[in-house]
């Protein structure tokens, strides 16, 4: 009889283990970033950035983990970076747009200044996912 009962109680345990490892993935945002717009920048006027290179970061991890490494130029060091990502279209296409920001009535030395940013962006249901930067592809992952 106690053999019964231990098997009953393990049959119990496995069938809990079970459903926690089979849950459905949930969509993560990205943490906050300090790169995001903020409220009060809506007076600053948008500009370019110059993209030297991209390159998209897939981390080993359940769920999977990815980043874009961004390096590249602001037009002056009065240029403040700012990059939004949006979540994943119809087409699993995750869009990310980089620009600058800054003062109009600023004065500032007119010197490029470089830029290196590693942005999290999250990670996402199974599937496979395109990342853009500024409408160009970037890469693509598989969840």
């Amino acid at each position: 009889m106690r053999w019964k009962a231990i098997l009953l109680l393990t049959v119990m345990i496995l069938a809990v283990m079970g459903c926690k490892l089979f849950q459905p993935t949930v969509v993560e945002p990205p943490p906050a970033s300090p790169l995001e717009p903020l409220p009060d920048e809506a007076s600053m006027s948008r500009g370019e950035v110059s993209i030297n290179s991209q390159e998209l970061l897939i981390m080993e991890s359940y769920p999977l983990q990815v980043a874009l490494l961004i390096k590249g130029t602001l037009p002056t060091p009065c240029h403040r970076l700012r990059v939004e990502v949006s979540k994943p279209d119809i087409q699993n296409i995750i869009a990310v747009e980089a620009y600058s920001l800054v003062d109009p009535d600023q004065n500032c030395i007119q010197v490029l200044e470089p830029f290196d940013e590693n942005i999290p962006l999250g990670s996402y249901p199974d599937g496979t996912y395109t990342v853009t930067l500024n409408g160009e592809e970037v890469g693509e992952f598989t969840q």
